[in-house]
Parts: C-alpha cells; structure tokens; sequence
C-alpha cells in the first residue's frame, strides 16, 4: 500500500497542509528566529541562504507541510515525512520546527500525533532523528511515546551523534 505523503491533516489547533513552492517568504519568516535553531545541529538555519537550502530540499522531498495555526490563520512552523522504506514498513518524521511562542505547550505533540496517526495506516514504524545535543527536541520525541532506539548511522552536521526514536503500531 502507497503512504500518501502530503494529506490535508486538521486538528484542534493546527492545519498541516502540503508545502508550495510560493511559501518560501511566510515560513522564512517563521524561520528567522536565531533562538529556534539554538540547539540544532544546523545552527545557522535562521540565514536566509541557509534556510533556502532547507526549503529546496522540503519541496523537492514531496512529503512536507506547512503548519498553521487555526486560530490565526498563520504559518508557525514546518515538518515532513521523508525516508519512506516500504521493505521495512516505516517512514521518518523530521525536519520539523515551530515557532517559539509554539514551543512547551501542545502544539508540537497536536503535530506530531496527526502525523504519527496518519502514517501508522500505512506502516509500522515512524522514526525520528534527533541530534544527540537537541534536549528540547528529544524531550518532545520522549512527551508523544517515541522510545529510544539507538545512534544513527550518520553524525549530525555538527559532529555530534544522531538519535533514533521510534513509535511503532
């Protein structure tokens, strides 16, 4: 069975809809903020040059959202499905930021569940990688049941380990 990555996903309080190409300056600016990429592997994300390269590469993915907040209207973050592996039956969440006055509440886990819930339809396993020195990132994986798996293959892009966390069916 073919996963459909880019569903219209509602919740109580956030929309995931597909990402468009003509959304660059909106989630930019959702983006901008130095103290959202603070403990990310990728610190510089907040760059406008960098955050093209993170854009280009959501876009090309085929399998991200542009999150928005259903009280507003507005675009507050970004997360995509990416790494879909049909022989082994999973898929990978990641990618995945909001903007601050978004963070320690539900937002995130309202997220993430809708496209937990979605996902498990179609396969057994959703993974997430986590950079190892990311504790807010892995507090959330450890708020919505992900359990630790193990290191990654691949050093994140500042050396350091990559985390991998799993919620199985």
């Amino acid at each position: 069975m073919d996963i459909e990555l880019q569903p219209t996903l509602t919740g109580e309080r956030l929309q995931l809809r597909p990402l468009q190409s003509d959304d660059f300056e909106t989630l930019y600016a959702a983006a901008s903020d130095p103290l959202i990429w603070a403990q990310h592997p990728e610190s510089t994300r907040y760059q406008r040059e960098v955050f093209r390269k993170f854009f280009d590469g959501a876009i090309a993915s085929g399998g991200a959202f542009a999150v928005i907040d259903r009280k507003t209207g507005r675009m507050i973050g970004s997360s995509r499905y990416c790494n879909f592996k049909p022989e082994k039956s999973e898929i990978e969440i990641g990618w995945t930021f909001l903007e601050r006055a978004y963070w320690g509440g539900a937002y995130n886990g309202e997220m993430k569940s809708l496209m937990v819930a979605h996902a498990l339809r179609f396969v057994e396993r959703v993974v997430f990688v986590v950079g190892e020195n990311n504790l807010r990132s892995r507090r959330a994986m450890e708020k919505i049941g992900g359990r630790l798996e193990g290191k990654g293959a691949n050093p994140a892009p500042d050396g350091s380990a990559n985390l991998v966390f799993v919620i199985t069916r």
